[in-house]
């Protein structure tokens, strides 16, 4: 951190003043509060300790609570005081990241344009005269105009990504229950997500990281699965749309896209045509089937028992429509979308990393959503509404521009995996992420075959390892080419004046995936504990000694890769 948190945070309200958007903001907290809160911080950071967030500032959606300060749904007479912060936001605070306040949002966080709030249209960060993109828009224009770091929205059918599309940001939408909802005022509940939006992969990453985990007072929660894969390929297999399924876009959308498609292959991917019609199929069942009735489950019964309460009309026309949805269609939709995610993940999906899609189908302005509310708000989600439904994770990143404006595109992986989502994103981006989700991997540390490049590499790859650097062992260690196939060598532990320091490298792996990947590990290698050259240890592969003996000594060489060229010359 290169500025004091306190200087963070005045720079901050500097900005907020600079960009006067007041739009933005439902509750805005005063300065010498949030500055009280930055010195503290300042002083437990001079006091040695360690926070991942440190003077991090966010800004949250008002429909997620924060202690003692009002959730009104962007609805002023739906208004209440939480005792208690969402568990997101609370281990945002907790990892050191100062809170600004709440932030405009489409009412009941129902829209996708950002247009639907008492508190005011959203404008568009760059294009004022545009919408924002809801229905967390205000969340997404604190970021784009550079007021917060992160942002905290939500995401039924596009809300975490229309808007990192439309503003020029990136948004992360994880899987359903990876982090808590406890604490957020349901849209769709069985499909809600909380999302963050951030100007950098990196800095979205690690916010989904820190506030990711289970919550005994979230019914849908989730852990990672033990064998999660930490990684995509280094050529990672990815599915895009026909050029039917991209008829939405204009000429100009079409040719971004394309143009992303291009820079996804350049970067070593490859691509596929796939026929996505289902998923947009699919797609529709959000709000033209029975599942709507969600919507009433949250907040119907306010809405009719205050007819004259401040709730938008477009809002107000969805919502008492869903509770004239039957059970029995309730009950028939929920299948349909069974049998979609069935379909996906065993036969559209089954053979590729990710599907590429564009984030949304363009940019209106604000004056042609007032003209059309539902209408556009509609063609708004066709490539998101899906992702939920299906339990899908996605990653919307900035893909040049179209029309005059931001053009994003969403990278959409199965539940789980949200790291090769933002490993393929990046891509896209330039960036490379720091450390993967879930952190907390075991670390692995191999000499030979299973190298970057060698015939057994991909057994790291297939069950998701990440790779993470190159390693010396201490000067302790003999390597030995092994008459197996293909070729191995065996790591022979010697006394020290004996032996010599072998290069190889790092790889992480989910505990799962490691344990998997072990139980197929042929005789003579076999899994224990390896002296660093720093000092360190770390599990490796290493060989029976007795094995060793029958083999050729090839420590000489200087590792693996440095013999086969040897012999090969």
């Amino acid at each position: 951190m290169t500025q004091s948190c306190a200087a963070r945070v005045t720079a901050a309200y500097h900005r907020i003043a600079e960009t006067d958007r007041p739009e933005v903001w439902i509750l805005l907290r005063e300065e010498e509060e949030v500055l009280a809160e930055a010195a503290a911080l300042d002083a437990r950071l001079a006091a040695g300790e360690q926070l991942p967030l440190a003077g991090v500032v966010f800004a949250v959606k008002d429909n997620i609570d924060v202690a003692d300060l009002p959730t009104t749904g962007g609805c002023p007479d739906f208004t209440y005081y939480p005792d208690s912060s969402a568990t997101a936001v609370r281990r945002l605070l907790d990892a050191g990241a100062l809170l600004l306040g709440k932030t405009n949002l489409d009412q009941f966080a129902t829209g996708l344009v950002g247009t639907r709030s008492p508190y005011g249209a959203v404008r568009n960060a760059l294009r004022p005269e545009k919408i924002s993109g809801g229905s967390s828009s205000g969340s997404a224009v604190a970021v784009a105009l550079g007021i917060v770091d992160i942002a905290l929205g939500t995401d039924t059918a596009g809300s975490g990504r229309v808007p990192a599309a439309l503003n020029d940001i990136v948004g992360i939408k994880p899987t359903l229950g990876l982090v808590p909802t406890t604490g957020v005022l349901p849209a769709v509940r069985p499909y809600d997500a909380v999302t963050v939006f951030a100007r950098t992969l990196t800095e979205a990453q690690t916010a989904v990281g820190v506030m990711a985990g289970p919550d005994r007072g979230d019914p849908r929660g989730r852990a990672w699965p033990d064998d999660v894969r930490l990684a995509a390929p280094a050529r990672p297999r990815v599915a895009v749309p026909r050029d039917q399924d991209l008829l939405p876009l204009s000429p100009e959308g079409r040719a971004a896209f394309a143009a992303a498609v291009k820079q996804l292959e350049a970067a070593g991917a490859t691509t596929t045509v796939v026929d996505v019609s289902p998923l947009l199929t699919a797609a529709r069942l959000l709000y033209e089937g029975a599942l709507v009735a969600e919507r009433y489950a949250s907040v119907g019964e306010f809405i009719v028992d205050h007819p004259g309460a401040a709730v938008d009309r477009t809002v107000a026309r969805i919502i008492r429509a869903a509770a004239k949805a039957p059970a029995h269609a309730l009950a028939a939709d929920q299948e349909r979308v069974e049998r979609y995610r069935m379909f996906v993940y065993n036969n559209l999906l089954a053979e590729y990393d990710a599907l590429l899609l564009p984030t949304t189908t363009g940019h209106p302005d604000i004056a042609q959503v007032q003209a059309d509310p539902v209408g556009i708000s509609s063609r708004m989600g066709t490539y998101t509404n899906f992702v939920n439904l299906l339990d899908m994770a996605a990653v919307a990143v900035p893909a040049g521009e179209a029309d005059g404006s931001p053009f994003g595109v969403s990278v959409i992986t199965r539940a789980f995996e949200d790291q090769p989502a933002i490993d393929i994103a990046a891509l896209l981006t330039g960036e490379q992420a720091p450390h993967p989700l879930p952190d907390g991997g075991v670390a692995l540390a191999v000499f030979g075959a299973h190298l970057t490049g060698q015939p057994l590499n991909h057994q790291l790859t297939d069950s998701g390892a990440r790779y993470a650097g190159e390693v010396t062992t201490a000067a302790a260690y003999r390597l030995t080419a092994l008459a197996t196939t293909p070729p191995e060598p065996g790591l022979v532990r010697v006394e020290p004046e004996a032996g010599a320091a072998i290069p190889g490298e790092r790889w992480i792996l989910a505990p799962g995936a490691l344990g998997r990947f072990l139980a197929a590990l042929p005789a003579p290698l076999s899994l224990g504990r390896v002296e660093l050259d720093d000092g360190s240890w770390v599990l490796g592969f290493q060989c029976d000694p007795h094995a060793a003996a029958g083999g050729t000594d090839i420590t000489e060489h200087g590792g693996w890769r440095a013999y086969l060229e040897a012999t090969s010359a």
